[in-house]
Parts: structure tokens; sequence; C-alpha cells
């Protein structure tokens, strides 16, 4: 490719917050499916997910789509979607015959929400305001799969997004004058419901049965190193052995493992309670398999102490679309 942001990009992040902010801010549903970057030189076309993997493969009617737009040369921002979160991850398959026929079967939409190239400007430190108005006038006469995002300046309209409308898990704010800044936390991102990505570390037995108990969760802090933060225990009975084939190619030895050394070792009032984070050191019988820190999911918590959920945390998905290096403590707030 001859662009002028030439792959990889790694994507603006926003920030969790409870409360929409006020004083300059526009704002857009939050969208639940695959962050996805474009890229597009001519018939070259490259879509790239967070954690710079390529999605074109899976999703040919997005790359025929995008061949589509009139700009030759342009690099977009934006997020996969499909009915449902399940039908995204169903969409990855390795066969290529099965990825066309999913791509009629379980057709994907790519939705824009921002512009950092076109042609062999590099627009990513303009306003955003002006970023946008530039992607409206491009995708004027588009049509789906591809879609522009809404984008008021109403909190009202706003509010209501934060109310589970399907395909939309909260809002996403950024100020009409925020320039594109790769990897940095500057957006604002607003859920009723306080949710995670997790580093899925180990887990522990059934005492009765040879199926997983609790996932151990894990998020890395600023030295980076893994830190145990809480478990995923209500697993339901019927979803036990499917949990164990997903995990068990994951299966490892302690030694070096991030937590060969212990996990908690100071202790704390959290890992007293019952299924909450707790405590292990070598010199305790090991009561938990560690799991090569490669798993990503999504759960939801309510409590935090000292970086710890107080209670158990509530497994959303999986997310394969993350890089486990992206989740860190700063999602705990």
């Amino acid at each position: 490719m001859s662009l002028t942001i030439q792959p990889p990009v790694a994507p603006m992040l926003a920030r969790l917050e409870r409360e929409l902010p006020h004083d300059g801010y526009l704002f857009e549903p939050k969208w639940d499916g695959f962050r996805c970057v474009v890229f597009r030189d001519g018939d070259d076309v490259d879509l790239r997910s967070r954690n710079q993997k390529p999605l074109g493969r899976y999703f040919p009617e997005l790359v025929r789509a995008v061949r589509q737009l009139p700009a030759q040369q342009l690099v977009l921002d934006g997020e996969i979607v499909a009915a449902d979160f399940e039908t995204l991850l169903r969409r990855l398959h390795p066969a290529a015959s099965r990825v066309e026929q999913l791509s009629v079967e379980m057709p994907a939409s790519f939705v824009a929400f921002d512009l950092l190239a076109q042609g062999d400007e590099d627009m990513r430190r303009r306003p955003f305001l002006e970023r946008r108005r530039a992607l409206e006038q491009l995708f004027a006469e588009v049509k789906p799969p591809l879609v522009l995002t809404d984008l008021t300046d109403d909190a009202r309209q706003a509010r209501s997004w934060l109310e589970g409308r399907k395909g939309i898990d909260g809002v996403v704010a950024k100020h009409r004058d925020l320039p594109y800044e790769s990897g940095a936390r500057t957006m604002v991102k607003v859920k009723r419901e306080r949710t995670a990505d997790c580093v899925v570390a180990g887990f522990r037995w059934l005492r009765d049965r040879p199926l997983p108990r609790t996932l151990l969760l894990g998020l890395y802090d600023e030295g980076g190193a893994l830190q145990h933060v809480g478990v995923v225990s209500s697993i339901a009975a019927s979803r036990r052995q499917a949990l164990l084939e997903h995990i068990a190619p994951f299966v490892v030895d302690l030694q070096g493992h991030p937590w060969e050394h212990g996990f908690l070792v100071g202790g704390g009032p959290t890992g007293k309670l019952p299924g909450a984070a707790s405590r292990w050191t070598p010199d305790m019988t090991r009561d938990w398999v560690p799991l090569a820190p490669e798993l990503v999911c999504e759960v939801a918590f309510d409590q935090i102490d000292a970086h710890r959920m107080r209670h158990p945390a509530r497994f959303r998905r999986w997310r394969p679309d993350l890089d486990p290096r992206d989740c860190t403590l700063v999602q705990l707030g």
C-alpha cells in the first residue's frame, strides 16, 4: 500500500465514565461488535482488528463494499457488527468456502465513525467535527453493508442509547475539537453496567466432577504484572462441558506462568468472600489449573475494593478480537 497512513494503526480508545460529559461533546452509540480500522488503496483493502489481526478474509462482503467507496485511498475507523455478537464469533471460520457461505447467511455491516486519512491527507490532527463532516460527505451515497454511525449533541438522545437497545451497549462521547490520538484513551464511554475485558489465566475444578467451577480473572498493572482481580463462578451446568473444551487447549505448566510465584500474596478482605478473588502462594496446595494468558472474556461486576472484584463477576462473552495485554487495571477505575 502507498497510503499516507500505513498499517498497523492502534485505534483511539475510551475511558469509562458513569455520566455523559458536557461542554462541547458529541455523542454516538457504542456499537457491540469488532473494532476495525479499514485501509483502502485502490482495490487493495485491509481490515485490521484492534489487536492488528487481519479480518478481511472473514468478511469478504465488507471488502467488496469498501472497494465501492468514491475515495480510492482512505483509512476509516469503525465497528464490524452483525445480528448479535455470537453471530460475529461464528463468522471467524477457517475454511474459505464456509466464509463465503456465512457472508450470505449471516451478513455483517461496517459502521464507520471516524476518518483518519483520505487521498494524500492525514486527517488525524484535524478536530473531530471536521473529520466527521468529511466522513458524512464520503458516505453521502453509501448503502449497506456500509453504514455511517448516528451522531448527536442532544444528551436526551444519547441517554436513550443507554437503555440497552439491541446492538448498542452504551454511548461514546467525543469532544468536537478532539484530534485522533492512536492508542490513547481520549474518548469517553458511558455504560450502565460495569464491565471489564479480563484475561482468563486459570480455573478451578468442581469438587465432584472433572468440569470447571470458576475462572480466574487477571488484569495487567502499570508494571506489566498480571494481577488476579476476581473470578467467574456462576457457570450454568449445561455450559461447563463446552467451557472445558474451549479452555483445555490453553492449559500450561505452572513454570513460566505469570502466577507461578503466587497471586494476591498480600491477601486482602475480598479474598475472604466465598467465590471472590483469593490468595495463593507456592507453599499452599494448588487448587487451580494454570492457563496460558491468551484468552480474553468480558465480564460484568459490581463493587471494587483495591482493584479486586468484591463479588464474583458474571461472564458475558469471549473476546477473541482483543489483545490480552490491553486488559489493564485502568478498566476498574
